[in-house]
């Protein structure tokens, strides 16, 4: 059992909808629904009533309600009086980034950063930019890594550029369009294979489609919303589909780049972290912030 799972559940009971709390949550609805269901689980029977349109706690979901708030109250005064026995406060420092920013770029200073400051707890959610930077807005998260700004102003945030990449398009290893050995092929036979991408929200299609115009061309099958299911698509099939170039030269056994002919440069795009501007901000997380500052530079 995870006390994130009892805060949520307690959540609930207040919002009487997994769609409004998802709303207001760093998580999916089905994944809400899944933590509900390992309650559930783990308890031995239904602590709410899914038989009826209303949102209702069974018998044993009031008892469970009432638990699990003491238990929250417990573990919350446990971990404040410990930290004040150390004489120090553990914070957390929560950050909404996209797959390149948030797994390929920001955990080694991350990593630093925490090694330097044992008080600090990171949480690192992994979103598409769109929802990295609602999430900044609403307050579920302090910093959000992006590839993207997608529609929002820039004005409103204060950022640090940190990083660059290419999108290339990939294929299979195995793949039909490189049994000469060569990865060099022309835009018209691309067309030909089905093509894979990301979802609406995703950084890289928002700049894959103000770049590469010709992308209506392509021979759209599937979209996907997770750089891995799509990795998986394209390493097991015919299937084309983009990537990041810092991706891509990690994984050389399960995709390769292609070269197209008549476009030397598919498009590229650069990495921002960032935040609300004018938020205020506690000592530790503006020491964070001012770190990644001094230490990626760009």
């Amino acid at each position: 059992m995870q006390i994130e799972y009892l805060r949520n559940f307690i959540k609930l009971t207040q919002f009487k909808s997994f769609s409004k709390l998802a709303q207001e949550l760093p998580i999916s609805q089905s994944t809400l629904s899944h933590q509900i269901s390992q309650l559930e689980k783990e308890f031995g029977g239904k602590l709410i009533n899914r038989s009826t349109k209303k949102f209702e706690l069974t018998k044993a979901g009031e008892i469970f309600l009432k638990h699990a708030e003491s238990i929250i109250n417990i573990y919350d005064n446990c971990k404040r009086e410990i930290s004040e026995f150390f004489q120090q406060k553990i914070e957390d420092i929560i950050i909404s980034a996209s797959t390149i920013p948030g797994s390929h770029v920001l955990p080694k200073y991350i990593a630093e950063f925490r090694n330097k400051n044992p008080s600090v707890n990171f949480k690192i959610l992994i979103n598409n930019s769109q929802k990295s930077i609602e999430n900044i807005k609403k307050g579920s998260a302090d910093f959000a890594g992006i590839g993207s700004f997608m529609k929002y102003n820039r004005d409103g945030f204060d950022f640090i550029k940190i990083g660059e990449e290419k999108i290339k398009f990939i294929c299979s290893p195995t793949h039909e369009l490189l049994q000469d050995g060569n990865n060099s092929v022309s835009f018209d036979v691309l067309t030909k294979y089905p093509f894979v991408w990301r979802e609406k929200g995703s950084g890289m299609r928002e700049t894959f489609k103000n770049q590469f115009p010709k992308y209506k061309d392509l021979n759209i099958k599937l979209i996907i919303n997770d750089n891995d299911s799509i990795i998986s698509t394209v390493s097991d099939s015919n299937y084309i589909g983009i990537m990041s170039e810092i991706m891509t030269n990690k994984i050389p056994h399960l995709v390769k780049c292609l070269e197209i002919k008549e476009f030397p440069e598919v498009a590229k795009r650069s990495l921002y972290f960032l935040k609300l501007k004018n938020k205020e901000l506690s000592e530790l997380k503006n020491k964070f912030w001012e770190y990644i500052k001094q230490k990626i530079k760009f």
